[in-house]
C-alpha cells in the first residue's frame, strides 16, 4: 500500500514537472471587449523561446490570422527582469535571453461570437481557444494547465470539455487538445443525461425561460439517440462527457463547430424567437461529427496545423454525408414531418445538379476550394456561382444517392457508416479516399463500389435520381415553361455573375448591367423585368440595357426553367411505403 502511494506521487510529481505551459485569463476590462493573458513557461532549455498565435482554428479550413487582436505583449524572466522581444513574423514572437523562465502577457480584443473567433463582453466570455491563447510550438507535446478568472459580479461559470483539475483551473494534454476545447463563461443554464453511463451536457446561455430549455433539450435528446443508431453506439468520449456550449443571444453570430468532445452553437436568435426550429438543424448537424470527421477523420487534416491552410480532398464526405443525415435524423427523430423532409430536399438539390461548376471540379476537387470559401475573405470578384459547389452540399446529394442505390440492394447507408466506423473511426486510424472506396467495395460489392466511387466522386456525373427516388415513393419534375434567364436580378440590375451557358450569359448580359426596358417597354421599381417575363408569351426579348454609363442591346432567348421539384407520390407500391418506411424511420 505504501509502495503504490509512494508510485503515485512520483507520478504525480513528474506530471506537474512536465507542464511547462500554465495560462490565467481575466477579465476586468469585458466592457470593451479585452481580456488580460498571462503565461508562465517555466523550465525552458534553450536561451530563446518562440510564442506564436494560430493562424487556424480545429474544424474551420482556411486562414484566419488570430495575431491581429493581440497587443500589449510583455515578457520577464523569473526575476521579474524585462525580457527583449522581437517580432519574427505577423503571427510569432521571439524572446530572447531568459533565464529558463517566460512570464508572457498581452491583451486580447475579441468581438465576434461563432465557432472561429471570440467575444468578450458584460454578458460572457466565448473563447475560441486559438482566437485566444498564444502558444509555443516547442512545447505542443506538453501538458498544459489554463486558470480561468470568471467575473463573480456577473455570475459567470465555465463550461468546457476540458477536464477540471480544481476550482476554476483545467488542464489540457497537449496543444492539440487544447486548441480543441472551446470555453463559454457566462450565467448560462444546464441540462443533463446520460446514455450508457456516459454524459451529454446542454450548456445553454440566452434570456429565455427554462421551460423553453426543458423543451429544447428533449429535441436534443431525440437527436442523440437517433444518431446513436445510425453507428450503434456512441463513440467512448474522453472524459466520460459531451458538452453542447450553445450562445442564443441577438448579438453572436450564427455558426456551428464540432470539437472532439464538445461543439459551439451560436445564433441570434432566442428559443422563444424562432431558434426552438431554426437552430435544431446545427444541433443535429454538429453531433453527427462526434463520430464523422473528428474520429473518423481524413489523414489530410491529421495532425491539424496551426501555421497554414488544412486542405483536404474528404470533405465531401466529412461534411457532406453529415449534411445528408442532418435533417434526415430530425426526421427520424419526429421532429420534422417526412412531408418536410423531402421538401427541404429541393434547395440542395438544385443548388448542386443545376450549377455549371461540375464541368471544373469533382466533388474532391470541390473539397480542395476548402481554404478559399470556409469562412475566408477576399476583396477582390471571384466567379464561385459557376465555379464552385459546396461540399456541404454536394456531398448531401451524393450520400442521398449511395443511401438509395443501397437500398435496391437490400443495403442501406447506416450500415456502410459503421463500417467506417468500426474500421476508422473506433480505431481512431485516419482514412484515405481509396479506403472509404475500399470499404464500399466489401459491403455492396467491388462493381458497385467501383462504379460510384469512378462515376460520381473521381468525376462529376449525376446520378440517376428519378428511378431512385421511385424506390422511396418520390417523384422529381421539371417545369417546361419557357421562363429561365439564369440571371439575379436586385430590382433591374443584373446582381450576379450569370450562370454559363445560361440565356443571360450567352445574351452577354453582366453584373451590374443595368436594364432599361424590355420589348421596348420602360422599366421601373414596379414594372421589373422579373415582372415582364412573369407575362411574357413569347421566349425572345429584347433587352436594352446601360453598362458603364452606355447605352446596349441584346436578345435574350428564356429557356425553360431546369429547377427540379422533389415531392412524395400520392400513390406508391407496397414496397416503395416499406422502403420509405425503413429509409426514413417511421
Amino acid at each position: 500500500m505504501k509502495l503504490l502511494y509512494f508510485l503515485l506521487i512520483i507520478i504525480s510529481n513528474t506530471f506537474v514537472f512536465a507542464q511547462n505551459t500554465r495560462y490565467t485569463i481575466s477579465f476586468e476590462n469585458a466592457v470593451h471587449h479585452e481580456a488580460t493573458i498571462a503565461v508562465l513557461y517555466t523550465d525552458l532549455s534553450d536561451s530563446t523561446l518562440v510564442v506564436q498565435m494560430s493562424r487556424t482554428s480545429p474544424g474551420r479550413y482556411a486562414i484566419h490570422d488570430f495575431a491581429k487582436n493581440v497587443y500589449a505583449v510583455k515578457a520577464l524572466n523569473s526575476k521579474g527582469e524585462p525580457l527583449k522581444i522581437k517580432r519574427i513574423n505577423p503571427q510569432a514572437w521571439e524572446i530572447q535571453n531568459h533565464d529558463g523562465t517566460v512570464n508572457l502577457s498581452y491583451t486580447l480584443f475579441a468581438d465576434r461570437a461563432d465557432g472561429t473567433y471570440s467575444q468578450i463582453d458584460e454578458t460572457h466570455a466565448h473563447l475560441n481557444i486559438p482566437a485566444t491563447f498564444m502558444y509555443a510550438p516547442v512545447l505542443s507535446e506538453k501538458t498544459i494547465e489554463i486558470t480561468f478568472a470568471p467575473r463573480v459580479d456577473l455570475n459567470w461559470k465555465i463550461a468546457t470539455q476540458l477536464p477540471l483539475k480544481s476550482g476554476t483551473t483545467y488542464t489540457a494534454p497537449n496543444l492539440q487538445y487544447f486548441m480543441d476545447s472551446p470555453t463559454e463563461l457566462s450565467n448560462y443554464s444546464m441540462r443533463r443525461f446520460k446514455v450508457k453511463e456516459q454524459d451529454i451536457e446542454f450548456v445553454l446561455h440566452h434570456k429565455g425561460t427554462d421551460e423553453d430549455l426543458d423543451t429544447y433539450f428533449e429535441k436534443v435528446k431525440r437527436i442523440v439517440l437517433a444518431e446513436e443508431a445510425v453507428y450503434g453506439e456512441l463513440p467512448i468520449f474522453d472524459y466520460g462527457k459531451y458538452t453542447f456550449l450553445a450562445c442564443y443571444i441577438g448579438h453572436v453570430s450564427g455558426d456551428g463547430m464540432e470539437h472532439r468532445n464538445s461543439t459551439i452553437l451560436t445564433d441570434k436568435e432566442g428559443l422563444a424567437e424562432g431558434g426552438m426550429e431554426g437552430n435544431i438543424g446545427t444541433v443535429s448537424h454538429e453531433f453527427f461529427h462526434a463520430w464523422n470527421v473528428e474520429r473518423i477523420r481524413p489523414v489530410s487534416l491529421e495532425p491539424f496545423d496551426f501555421e497554414a491552410a488544412n486542405m483536404s480532398g474528404a470533405l465531401w464526405f466529412a461534411e457532406g454525408f453529415t449534411s445528408y443525415y442532418t435533417n434526415l435524423i430530425l426526421c427520424r427523430a419526429g421532429l420534422i414531418t417526412p412531408e418536410q423532409y423531402v421538401s427541404g430536399l429541393n434547395g440542395t438539390f438544385n443548388y448542386v445538379w443545376n450549377s455549371p461548376a461540375r464541368q471544373f471540379f469533382n466533388p474532391i476537387e470541390m473539397s480542395y476550394q476548402a481554404p478559399f470559401v470556409d469562412a475566408a475573405s477576399s476583396i477582390d470578384p471571384v466567379n464561385r456561382d459557376n465555379t464552385f459547389i459546396s461540399y456541404y452540399s454536394y456531398g448531401s446529394v451524393l450520400g442521398l444517392a449511395l443511401d438509395l442505390a443501397l437500398r435496391e440492394k437490400d443495403l442501406n447507408l447506416d450500415d456502410y457508416m459503421k463500417r467506417v466506423w468500426l474500421r476508422y473511426g473506433k480505431t481512431e486510424t485516419p482514412y484515405t479516399i481509396k479506403n472509404l472506396n475500399d470499404v464500399l467495395n466489401d459491403y455492396a460489392g467491388k462493381d458497385f463500389g467501383v462504379h460510384f466511387f469512378n462515376n460520381y466522386i473521381y468525376k462529376s456525373e449525376m446520378p440517376n435520381y428519378a428511378e431512385l427516388f421511385k424506390t422511396v415513393g418520390l417523384q422529381i419534375e421539371q417545369d417546361s415553361k419557357p421562363m429561365y434567364t439564369g440571371a439575379s436580378f436586385n430590382k433591374n440590375t443584373v446582381s450576379k455573375y450569370p450562370k454559363i451557358g445560361s440565356p443571360a450569359y450567352l445574351s452577354g448580359l453582366e453584373k451590374g448591367d443595368e436594364i432599361l426596358s424590355v420589348n421596348n417597354i420602360k422599366l421601373n421599381d414596379t414594372h421589373t423585368i422579373e415582372t415582364i417575363i412573369d407575362e411574357s408569351k413569347t421566349a425572345i426579348l429584347q433587352i436594352e440595357y446601360l453598362r458603364h454609363g452606355e447605352t446596349k442591346a441584346t436578345e435574350l432567348n428564356l429557356v425553360a426553367n431546369p429547377k427540379y421539384t422533389i415531392s412524395m407520390l400520392e400513390e406508391i407500391t407496397k414496397k416503395a411505403m416499406q422502403n420509405q418506411k425503413e429509409w426514413l424511420k417511421q
